[in-house]
């Protein structure tokens, strides 16, 4: 009888599943394996809010293979120590897992080949399961990855997106009984935000198919309307891995039209910073181009700006949808961002860490390189620009719906006036600007020497 082991990662799905789908082919049993890793707890990665999303995540692929005559083994340890004492008790043939680009997901590969080197046990790294395209599928002459979106999108366009993969009808185990650690629950997770919404593949294919069949034809015009919130909210699931996005590229295109476009290029954006990390894996905490920053550490001013008291409404708005939802609207995100680091002038890794501390979606790839772009110590062409969170505000929250809605001490200000309290007039307990734009916009320029 030939055994393979399936090592889940970020592709907690069965839909779409190249890992999955290959081992069913290879082998006459299949042993679905999740490892919850020492390691990320020990890095402070295991977030409250991606614990409760995780198990929400691993009960549906445990019920889904259930339902198909299987089930999910977990185990928790060290994953290379985990998987070859799997491998031992199955006699296991080969491992089957998903290819990763972080620093982390190098190291477990490399762990993994070492652990099973003396088994007789071969490791098969799948690509293009966690991305659309696999980081390194396009490149520019002479260089190891693209430096700048457009011409990385043009060539993403014209490789192509693999095939969609059916869902497998039968999961067979080999017989025999292998431990398992109970699924882990929602229930026993604390601290979680109180709006953080449900994981799992059932509420990811649900959740992709209203899209696709209703927002997505508007998306081109109001991905940036914050009280619209006119997004997808797929990345959670996306960073999960409980939907595929290379599916949801073809089902998109397959739709066609504008909104389908602009869609389809935030998922390459996906991946181009994917292929930009699998290449610079220390661009996660360092600089990819640096401006020799002197950040500022005013902690004031870091703590107003965590808490949604910085008197900016857009910015505090996004900083409280963040600590309620586990999640913050894409254009909250270029402005909370931007006003940490371009205006308060701090350390984009202060941002990034703490995003990674609420974010459901904390994807590290994700997560640090839009950081970097925003700060000016990424990938973005135009590193010194600044954006304004009043006229910001003005412009994507013109009615003042997004503001008056995370940020209740301001429900009685009427239309855009909300984004400027402070003429108002008195009786608002809401703060007062932590810093005047105008000077922070001044210290900015004379800091990175633009005076």
């Amino acid at each position: 009888m030939n055994v393979a082991v399936v090592l889940f990662t970020s592709d907690l799905r069965l839909h779409d599943n190249p890992v999955l789908r290959s081992a069913l082919r290879d082998a006459d049993r299949v042993v679905p394996l999740f490892v919850r890793d020492d390691a990320v707890h020990r890095a402070g990665f295991d977030a409250p809010n991606r614990l409760a999303f995780l198990a929400d995540c691993l009960a549906d692929l445990d019920a889904g293979l259930r339902g198909r005559g299987g089930r999910l083994i977990i185990r928790t340890g060290a994953v290379a120590e985990e998987v070859r004492r799997l491998v031992e008790e199955t006699g296991a043939r080969a491992v089957h897992t998903a290819a990763g680009v972080s620093g982390y997901a190098a190291r477990r590969e490399e762990r993994l080949r070492t652990a099973l080197a003396d088994t007789g046990c071969e490791l098969r790294i799948h690509d293009a399961v966690v991305t659309a395209l696999a980081p390194g599928r396009v490149v520019p002459a002479g260089k190891d990855h693209f430096a700048v979106f457009t011409p990385y999108f043009r060539r993403w366009e014209a490789a192509g997106v693999r095939g969609t993969l059916t869902a497998p009808r039968t999961v067979r185990l080999p017989d025999g009984e292998f431990p398992s650690d109970p699924l882990p629950s929602r229930d026993g997770v604390g601290d979680v935000s109180p709006g953080l919404a449900a994981g799992g593949e059932v509420a990811a294919r649900k959740l992709a198919t209203s899209w696709l069949n209703g927002g997505l034809g508007d998306y081109a015009d109001r991905h940036d309307d914050l009280a619209g919130d006119a997004t997808s909210r797929l990345s959670p699931h996306l960073h999960f891995g409980t939907v595929s996005a290379a599916e949801l590229a073809n089902r998109a295109q397959e739709k066609g039209g504008p909104g389908a476009e602009a869609f389809v290029r935030q998922l390459a954006w996906r991946d181009f910073h994917h292929q930009v990390l699998a290449a610079r894996p220390d661009a996660s905490w360092s600089d990819y181009r640096p401006r020799r920053d002197r950040w500022r550490s005013d902690e004031d001013e870091i703590a107003a700006w965590k808490a949604g008291r910085t008197g900016y409404p857009v910015v505090d708005a996004a900083m409280r949808q963040l600590a309620h939802e586990g999640w913050m609207h894409n254009r909250g995100r270029l402005l909370a961002a931007s006003f940490l680091t371009k205006t308060l002038y701090v350390d984009w890794r202060v941002g990034a860490r703490h995003f990674l501390e609420l974010l459901v979606d904390g994807d590290i790839a994700d997560n640090q390189l839009n950081w970097q772009w925003v700060a000016g110590t990424g990938t973005d062409t135009r590193p010194n620009r600044v954006l304004n969170p009043v006229v910001q505000g003005r412009r994507f929250d013109p009615q003042g719906a997004y503001v008056r809605r995370w940020v209740p001490e301001l429900a009685e200000v009427e239309g855009a006036a909300v984004h400027e309290p402070w003429k108002a007039g008195g009786g608002l307990d809401y703060p007062e600007p932590v810093v005047d734009l105008g000077e922070a916009r001044a210290r900015f320029e004379r800091a990175r020497g633009l005076d």
